[in-house]
């Protein structure tokens, strides 16, 4: 059942159901390159925090732009125009509580980067749990090329992507670098042609959301907070996940398949 706060339509998001147990949301603004404004910060906040309220409500999800030019140019800067401190600050105090609200997805965040993710763009592209990009994609994080810096999570998770001093290179250049250069070093996993990278994407999803949604959950748990602690800490912690997974029907579900030569039908219990 979807959250009550997803049953409704949004001004700046696509919010749908594409396949069984996998939300996809699209940033919808193809005549401004899918840039963010205060409303779509809003509304990812929204969507964002009602997946976490809910953790069990989808087995994956999918993010992804309109349209074949962009995936996300980063901040409206039109609508920027004319802020005052205040009211930049106040938009960009949003901004961050978006990148951390996608962060804090419980369930997979599948990244489809079907163009330019420039920018704030691009800081959203690395909050995904992995990402594939089109072949003709480029990627910037051009923020000190306007006076202020990437502060989406830029500094923090493009060095723990591609390892620190590409990633200065990268920041303190603000020039943009291709799909072919993202994949080489680690920041997307596959590149597809213009136009397939959304169904590759969601095919992986369809992958991912046959699995036991308990485990996956606590797997990608166990990635990502390990990652924060030393080796002894982080296989204390996957222990203690693993443990939580015993006394799950699913478990008993997969073995019992197995046994008998079936798919099994995980129910998330």
């Amino acid at each position: 059942m979807p959250p009550a706060a997803l049953d409704r339509a949004f001004e700046t998001l696509l919010v749908e159901e594409p396949d069984p147990h996998i939300l996809q949301v699209t940033l919808n603004r193809p005549e401004r390159a899918n840039a963010f404004t205060t409303q779509m910060g809003r509304e990812l906040v929204e969507v964002f925090q009602a997946l976490e309220a809910a953790p069990g409500a989808y087995r994956c999800v999918v993010l992804t732009g309109a349209g074949e030019r962009a995936f996300c140019a980063g901040a409206d800067l039109k609508e920027r125009n004319g802020m005052t401190d205040a009211q930049f600050a106040e938009q960009h105090y949003l901004f961050e509580r978006m990148a951390r609200a996608v962060l804090a997805c419980p369930p997979p965040l599948l990244g489809a980067i079907n163009g330019a993710a420039f920018a704030g763009g691009l800081e959203l592209a690395l909050c995904c749990d992995f990402a594939y990009a089109s072949e003709t994609a480029r990627f910037a994080l051009t923020e000190v090329t306007l006076g202020i810096m990437p502060g989406a999570g830029g500094t923090q998770n493009l060095p723990r992507t591609i390892g620190e001093r590409r990633a200065k290179e990268v920041i303190l250049t603000g020039r943009p670098f291709s799909a072919q250069d993202a994949l080489g070093w680690g920041m997307v996993n596959r590149l597809c042609p213009p136009g397939e990278v959304l169904g590759a994407v969601r095919e992986t999803a369809r992958a991912i959301a046959a699995n036991a949604p308990l485990s996956v959950r606590q797997a990608k748990k166990s990635i990502t907070q390990g990652l924060q602690m030393d080796r002894a800490s982080g296989m204390l912690f996957e222990i203690e996940a693993y443990y939580q997974l015993i006394g799950t029907e699913d478990r008993i579900e997969g073995i019992r398949a197995f046994n008998e030569k079936r798919k099994p039908s995980f129910q998330g219990r």
